[in-house]
């Protein structure tokens, strides 16, 4: 028997039908190990040793290939074909050599691009030995990402209160986004001007043409840098009497098609043409990569794809080459087959492009047993791959260059005629919108599509109007995923493999948010980038971490010791770490104050005289950045005499503001029963409505914004109707005990004794009535018996009954009679197995066995304290010996030395 594991039970399962009765196919679910969250995992002092520890769930995992290897001859190790699946190969292998079971059990490793029948079997006819290279670079970036994590996170906390964590990639990618805003926040809009003819060729047909040179010389964009020189020189083309046509200049221009897609290209179009971020990309990726069923046979659609490489296999090219000559016709095919070469320059192991694995399998044809994600990516992966190998576009470019007889004047008129579209007739790659205040005014995209009349030299075109344009520069725009993903693969910083995890990891640390799929910086992300370019510029240096994955990449290659790259890193950064131990909070506050000060104190245009830092209250002191127990804020220099606050905002960013934003704090007015002022405020997790202002150390009463409802849209009354909340509705008819509604962890609710029911949108919690109060507690315990399965995943095995699949409230879950089982985060509801149900009901069947033969533990567990005494002694006399216990330690552990998961 052959033991096979992969890193999914879908792979497992498409797998085992490939192979036969002799081999048992079996999923990991991913890593096995990690280094455990806390301080000494990774032991620089020890020579890197790292410290391993199986997670909770991957037990479970760990013990059914275990159970399954004691029976086997051979163990296969057919995990993803790239560094991370090597590592997690070798995890699995250093684990269960751990716990010996696998003397007399060969070790084989195995990789394949694509879940075919054809590429596993040949896979498996040609097993190879774990690539130590590749699981060093594999330890290398996970002891970087654990060292930066682990160091600099606590100084983070300790110097920057309210910040979360610090990353050596994703504080790169961050420092990218709060940069781009800070370009836009300082970006001065110029005014230019430009001017365009109308006019008539001989056959009576309207173009246009641009103003170029004007007194013999040639306009640059701000030659015509206002209203009253535009109009002098319009004046004068209109009292032109004659244009003259001087030059033609005809030229045949080709387009050649785009490669195949890497990870990041496919990432940048998913999220320009269908509008999909990067992790869902990746994950809807993955579905096809791991293969579905069709026709009664189980094939992946796609190879794999997670790949700097823009190749693809001589088959595919072939097969993709004779779809094009029998759908599109031998004029789409070129002479010769189009061979793509890597222009990335740290490029990792050499996959393939992203591909269908049998380009047979049309989109159309697909959409039966896809969902929606699924066939629009199947389909956008299809149509590069077979553009890729099209016939170039070819158009014909015209320009015309038109003398007018006053001023020296010249126009140009250009146009562009595609003659044949080539590829264009299946596939145009998107576009950015990367205008920025360099950008001119037109571009020759703009004219791609201009078609031109019949012009050629002598003609005299008559002129209809001559038309002035006003323009005024454009600052940088704000990253989308797609441009920022192309950033930074252009800068070197991460693998496209990880662009997805870093993007997602600013968006849950409230680092970012996306607005119109443009991410714009949250102050604490500009406060953590200020921090760390104050103190640690270094390490958030573009050049710096590209020049790191190149070293990763050398490992890789066995170009370099691993060992040295990280001690080379790790001796400046730890003298970097310790120099910011002397510290003070007043340092930290003048860096970022000096850093941050243009953002959160701007200069109003209107009124330039006013300084933007005197303080509001008291008129007299200076307002600048503050460090409290949770976070940053803005407060006054003549604290506390005057204990104006307020949240890190900018001031005047509101509804009369070029942003559209509403301005914090912002005064609804008085309160009629106390006289104190009812404001609005933004504070870091969202706008809330306060009453008054902090006396000595009282906090004011303050109350959330319910989800819904815009700040727009609240008044004096609204926000003085939050602040009184929880209210009392009426008592209940049955047993007259109160009823009250208001806003809790969870949004608005009614409350009956103890039982709670959220308030839909379509009613409000500041009017909700008795009637409809009582009706929604009526309903709570009703809907709560009456939960319909979302589908039936199959019937168990052991006794025919079926295994539904539900949505609860804290996540998906599988129930077997009784006995419930929540699913794993990673995995998906629609494509969730029965295999996997079974599975996961064993475990938390095993887990309630558990937790009632343990009835009898306090007996145990007092018998045990009374000997603590003498342990704890034992304890304290060890600890004086601290250096040599630790090196013991290290020396026990150190055959476990090895890295973990995903890079940040």
């Amino acid at each position: 028997m052959k033991v096979v594991v992969v890193e999914s039970p879908a792979k497992a399962k498409t797998i085992n039908k490939y192979l036969g009765s002799d081999y048992h196919v079996l999923a990991s679910y991913g890593h096995v190990r990690d280094l455990p969250p806390k301080d000494g995992s990774v032991d620089p002092a020890e020579d890197f040793a790292m410290i391993w520890q199986v997670e909770g769930k991957s037990e479970q995992r760990i013990k059914d290939i275990q159970n399954a290897v004691k029976g086997a001859d051979t163990l296969i190790l057919a995990t993803d074909p790239d560094r991370e699946g090597e590592a997690i190969s070798w995890h699995l292998a250093e684990e269960l050599t751990r716990r010996k079971v696998l003397k007399n059990v060969a070790v084989q490793r195995v990789v394949f691009n694509e879940v075919t029948k054809s590429a596993v079997l040949d896979a498996f006819s040609s097993p190879r030995e774990l690539n130590r290279e590749l699981i060093d670079a594999y330890l290398a970036r996970r002891a970087l990402d654990y060292l930066v994590g682990f160091t600099l996170s606590p100084v983070l906390w300790r110097k920057l209160p309210g910040s979360k964590s610090a990353g050596r990639v994703q504080s790169v990618a961050l420092r990218l986004i709060c940069e781009r805003e800070a370009e836009i926040e300082v970006f001065k809009p110029r005014e230019y001007w430009s001017v365009t003819a109308k006019l008539r060729n001989e056959e009576n047909k309207v173009f246009s043409a641009r103003l170029t040179h004007l007194d013999g010389n040639k306009l640059d964009r701000f030659d015509l840098p206002d209203e009253a020189t535009t109009m002098a020189a319009v004046r004068r083309l209109e009292d032109a009497s004659s244009f003259t046509v001087q030059k033609v200049e005809r030229k045949q221009v080709r387009r050649n098609p785009h490669p195949p897609f890497t990870t990041s290209t496919l990432q940048q179009e998913a999220s320009r043409k269908l509008g999909f971020g990067a992790t869902r990309t990746m994950r809807t990726a993955q579905k096809l990569y791991e293969g579905l069923e069709i026709g009664g046979e189980t094939v992946g659609l796609i190879t794999y794809m997670r790949t700097d490489g823009v190749s693809i296999s001589a088959e595919a090219i072939a097969a993709t080459r004779d779809m094009v000559g029998e759908k599109y016709g031998q004029n789409y095919l070129p002479d010769a087959p189009r061979v793509y070469k890597s222009k990335a320059k740290n490029a990792q192991e050499a996959h393939e492009a992203v591909r269908p694995t049998d380009v047979s399998r049309h989109p159309s044809e697909m959409k039966a047993y896809l969902d929606s994600d699924g066939a629009r990516l199947y389909e956008l992966i299809w149509n590069r791959t077979v553009a890729s190998q099209m016939e170039s576009a070819r158009f014909d470019q015209v320009s015309v260059d038109i003398d007018v007889d006053v001023g020296q004047a010249t126009l140009r008129a250009t146009g562009s005629i595609l003659t044949f579209d080539g590829f264009l007739k299946l596939y145009q790659e998107g576009k950015d919108d990367q205008k920025d205040a360099n950008a001119g005014e037109q571009s020759e995209d703009d004219d791609k599509d201009r078609r031109l009349p019949k012009l050629t030299e002598g003609d005299r075109p008559t002129r209809d109007a001559i038309e002035p344009e006003q323009h005024f520069t454009q600052p940088p725009p704000r990253y989308s995923e797609a441009s920022l993903v192309k950033k930074m693969e252009e800068l070197g910083i991460g693998r496209p493999s990880t662009y997805a995890s870093i993007i997602q990891v600013l968006q849950d640390r409230n680092y970012v948010v996306l607005d119109k799929r443009r991410f714009v910086p949250e102050d604490r992300g500009r406060l953590v980038v200020a921090f760390l370019s104050s103190f640690f510029e270094r390490y958030v240096q573009y050049n710096f971490t590209a020049e790191l994955e190149e070293q990763l990449d050398d490992i890789s290659g066995g170009r370099i010791d691993w060992k040295i790259v990280l001690r080379s890193f790790w001796d400046a950064f730890n003298e970097a770490v310790g120099n910011t131990k002397d510290l003070t909070i007043t340092e930290v506050i003048d860096a970022l104050d000096e850093d941050l000060g243009p953002h959160f104190f701007p200069v109003d245009p209107k009124n330039p005289d006013k300084d933007p830092r005197l303080c509001p209250t008291c008129s007299q002191g200076r307002l600048g950045l503050r460090l409290g127990r949770n976070g940053g804020f803005i407060g006054c220099s003549n604290y506390p005499e005057c204990r104006f606050t307020r949240a890190l905002a900018v001031p005047g960013e509101g509804e009369d503001g070029e942003n559209g934003e509403a301005a914090f704090p912002r005064v609804l007015g008085k309160d009629p029963e106390t006289g104190l002022e009812v404001s609005l405020r933004k504070g870091p997790y969202g706008i809330y409505a306060q009453l008054g202002e902090p006396v000595e150390k009282e906090k004011p009463k303050r109350a959330s914004l319910p989800k819904g409802l815009p700040h727009s849209d609240v008044t004096l009354e609204v926000a003085l109707g939050l602040l009184s909340l929880p209210r009392d509705i009426g008592p209940h008819p049955e047993d007259g005990e109160m009823i009250t509604a208001g806003i809790g962890r969870f949004g608005p609710y009614v409350k009956h004794g103890k039982t709670y029911r959220s308030i839909s949108n379509d009613d409000d919690v500041l009017t909700v009535g008795l009637n409809r109060a009582v009706s929604l507690i009526a309903e709570a315990p009703a809907r709560r018996g009456a939960v319909e399965p979302l589908r039936v995943v199959g019937e168990h095995p052991d006794d025919k009954e079926p295994i539904n699949l539900f949505k609860g409230r804290y996540g998906p879950y599988v129930k077997h009679g009784k006995l419930i089982a929540s699913l794993p985060k990673t995995a998906e509801m629609e494509s969730f197995t029965l295999e996997a149900a079974v599975e996961l009901l064993k475990v938390q069947a095993e887990k309630a066995k558990t937790k009632k033969g343990g009835k009898k533990a306090p007996a145990k567990k007092a018998a045990a304290k009374k000997k603590a005494p003498a342990k704890k002694t034992a304890a304290k006399k060890t600890a004086a010996k601290k250096p040599a216990a630790k090196k013991a330690t290290a020396k026990k552990k150190a055959p476990a030395k090895t890295t973990a998961s995903s890079e940040d």
